[in-house]
């Protein structure tokens, strides 16, 4: 449709062209609609609704569609005469309701406003994550603006995950999200096969009310608490992370072919004669990046080859459906869950070495300086020519170990340049000011019966940083080339420490003696600068810890703001469409623009979202598994005595880092002494009011381990001897 046949009411729409760019047929945008509505300053019936814009008679069904997912998202409400009205004019607040362990729960407004406190009595008419509309009745003794439950818009919980517990003939399962702090009751008739104590999911049959608590039904058995893998299981469920491929999506699968056929090459580059290797992790199996670099000239030429995943995973394909889905591969501790079946993860679009694979490549000229001055992308087929480790690679380059093998020693002029550009490329990291904060990895070692036999540090070496920086490279070339040529995608974004977080920074390193510079704008540079000032303190760590603190999570967005942490004015992901699905956007959009075309997958500001979230979600999920697995891991060592270092204080204690253990406990309030301890925020302390005893972030401590309880996964110290 054209501007010119729309009427002059529609064309006012100041969102009309981005409405133009996603449908063949605009409606009036949401924006507008509402826009119109405030205007009116009354509520307004469907039929004058469609008069004010000017709705004609094919679009009622459209228009009234929009009206109701306006509906659903509380962007409008209904009143008992039919008519819309703007919720805001009836003080009513949407939101999604966050619950709290304690029983109490929070209102987090749609419009980003101020949380809205809910008390013990409204939080029983909700669970954790519904949408309600909320009222506000006041303020609470804290000053918080406090809320009643006036409808539930909308029910986030239909399976839950739980332990079953048997009290006076009654079957209840007790959520292990602690956040949904209602026991489910069972109902009759479906408990014959479950014993007290074992896991289960239950589906939600009732919703609870102010009445009654929610009903539901048991619908699987996972098995006792502490089987093997459990922690797995629950967090799986809990997270609600998908973990079952669909039968659409295994048959898509099954059907491709188990090798590269001829005619697949056709019409690609062909790289098989180019010495490209992977390097990667000791447990690695799926390996999605290839690198090769040679000195030409004062320069180099740096070859990265990405498995070309959107080759097999095309748009509207139920594969396709499940990477959006999933968003990302999850990587538990011995089981991976991921983002595309088996066959492409570790099979077709794995670069294993000897058999030939299809790629896109980001081919690279890189000056003297370690500036990219020319790329160029396209698609290939290659072979890498051998599958190496990091700690592999850096005995080789360091001299402690030797290659074995004719192939091997054939390998090292390679990776000597490979280590030559690396030198390079971090010379002009360091002067672009990227922020490189050192953290401590830890992998855990397991037993024959799958728990925990111990915990240990893993070291970066320049292997690891090597293929980073290739990486780099690579994603930069990426963002440049779909900016460059206009091509709408999902930048990988980092935004800067809010005034507030800044504020807080500059306050703590006041009391320090020390300041960032930049003043109310700083880079990354800066960052950089202070990072490197400190790093010969005692308390470097500990100052790290703050300024790492002071920023802001990294996120999936069409809109490009840059990435604060690297000192990129743009940046994307281009490097693991096997177990990112922002990177199989990428290469699409990338082989959209070859192809003279254009690739538009829907909202991108929706996926963005929507793949930000699976990051988180899996991050929180993987977290879950490995705190229970440390938990069941201390169990033995109740009453010993460890050292450690103050990792975080908060309002009710201190949580303690265990040095040779790497596990984390909390010291209650209550244990830190007789007197009263005030927390601090700013300087991120509890200090005693009569004593004058302060606990600090990074401060030493001895502590004895008291509890390691599984059901809430707590782990407790008390002081033994404060350092």
């Amino acid at each position: 449709m054209s501007i010119k046949k729309l009427s002059a009411i529609r064309r006012s729409d100041p969102w009309l062209e981005r409405e133009m760019k996603r449908y063949e047929h605009p409606l009036p945008s949401r924006e507008y609609l509402l826009q119109i509505l405030a205007e009116q300053g009354k509520p307004v019936g469907f039929e004058a609704l469609c008069a004010l814009l000017d709705i004609e008679g094919a679009e009622v069904d459209t228009f009234q569609r929009r009206l109701r997912a306006m509906e659903r998202e509380a962007q409008l409400l209904r009143n008992r005469k039919g008519s819309y009205i703007l919720p805001e004019r009836a003080s009513l607040i949407a939101g999604r309701v966050e619950g709290h362990p304690d029983g109490y729960g929070f209102l987090i407004p749609d419009d980003g406003g101020e949380d809205l406190f809910l008390e013990a009595r409204q939080m029983s008419k909700v669970l954790h994550r519904d949408r309600a509309l909320v009222r506000v009745v006041g303020v609470d003794r804290r000053g918080r603006r406090e809320g009643v439950i006036v409808e539930v818009l909308e029910r986030a919980n239909s399976r839950i995950v739980g332990r079953v517990l048997v009290e006076h003939g009654i079957t209840l399962v007790v959520p292990e999200n602690r956040r949904i702090n209602q026991d489910i009751l069972v109902a009759p008739g479906g408990t014959s096969l479950v014993r007290s104590g074992e896991v289960v999911t239950v589906e939600i049959i009732e919703q609870p009310d102010r009445h009654a608590k929610p009903i539901g039904r048991i619908v699987e058995v996972l098995g006792a608490y502490a089987d093997p893998g459990m922690e797995i299981e629950i967090a799986l469920r809990k997270h609600e992370l998908p973990f079952e491929f669909s039968s659409a999506a295994l048959a898509e699968a099954a059907a491709l072919p188990d090798g590269l056929t001829s005619s697949e090459s056709e019409g690609r580059t062909d790289l098989r004669a180019l010495p490209l290797v992977t390097i990667d992790g000791e447990t690695a199996r799926d390996f999605d990046d290839a690198v090769f670099a040679e000195k030409t000239g004062r320069g180099w030429r740096l070859v990265v080859a990405i498995a070309d995943v959107s080759h097999y995973v095309r748009p509207g394909m139920a594969l396709d459906r499940e990477g959006l889905q999933r968003g990302n591969s999850v990587y538990f501790p011995r089981r991976v869950i991921p983002m595309l079946p088996e066959k492409l993860s570790n099979g077709l679009c794995s670069l294993n070495p000897d058999v030939d694979r299809l790629a896109m490549v980001c081919d690279m000229n890189i000056d003297a300086g370690g500036e990219i001055v020319d790329y160029r992308f396209y698609p290939a087929v290659f072979r890498s020519q051998a599958r190496l480790t990091y700690d592999q690679v850096w005995q080789w380059l360091s001299g402690s170990a030797q290659p074995e093998s004719d192939r091997e020693r054939a390998l090292q002029p390679r990776l000597q340049a490979l280590y030559g550009l690396f030198q390079v490329l971090g010379e002009a990291r360091g002067k672009r000011g990227a922020i490189d904060f050192e953290t401590i990895e830890t992998m855990m070692v397991f037993n024959d019966q799958g728990k925990i036999e111990r915990i240990v540090p893993t070291h970066r070496n320049d292997a690891h940083r090597l293929i980073e920086e290739c990486m780099l490279a690579a994603n930069v070339c990426a963002s440049a080339f779909l900016q460059a040529n206009r091509q709408p995608c999902l930048y990988r974004i980092h935004e800067g420490p809010t005034p507030e977080k800044l504020q807080a920074l500059r306050d703590f390193l006041r009391e320090f003696g020390i300041s960032l510079g930049g003043g109310d704008d700083p880079t990354a540079r800066d960052y950089a600068s202070l990072l490197d000032s400190i790093k010969t303190r005692p308390d470097a760590q500990l100052l790290q810890t703050v300024m790492l603190r002071s920023l802001r999570q990294a996120m999936y967005s069409p809109d490009n703001v840059g990435h604060f942490g690297l000192s990129y004015e743009h940046y994307t992901h281009f490097t693991s469409p096997i177990r990112r699905y922002p990177d199989l956007l990428v290469h699409r959009s990338i082989k959209a623009l070859l192809a003279a075309g254009r690739y538009a997958p829907g909202n991108w500001e929706e996926i963005g979202l929507h793949c930000s979230m699976t990051e988180r979600r899996a991050d929180e999920a993987t977290r879950d598994v490995s705190n229970w697995l440390k938990c069941y891991y201390m169990r033995d060592r109740i009453g010993e005595t460890f050292a450690g270092t103050i990792a975080a204080v908060v309002p009710f204690g201190a949580f303690v880092a265990l040095d040779e253990v790497y596990v984390e406990g909390l010291v209650h309030v209550s244990e830190l002494g007789e007197d009263y301890f005030q927390y601090d925020s700013v300087k991120h302390q509890m200090l005693g009011e009569r004593t004058g005893k302060r606990f600090r972030l990074g401060d030493r401590l001895s502590v004895k381990l008291v509890r390691a309880d599984l059901e809430t996964g707590r782990i407790d110290f008390v002081l033994a001897d404060a350092a």
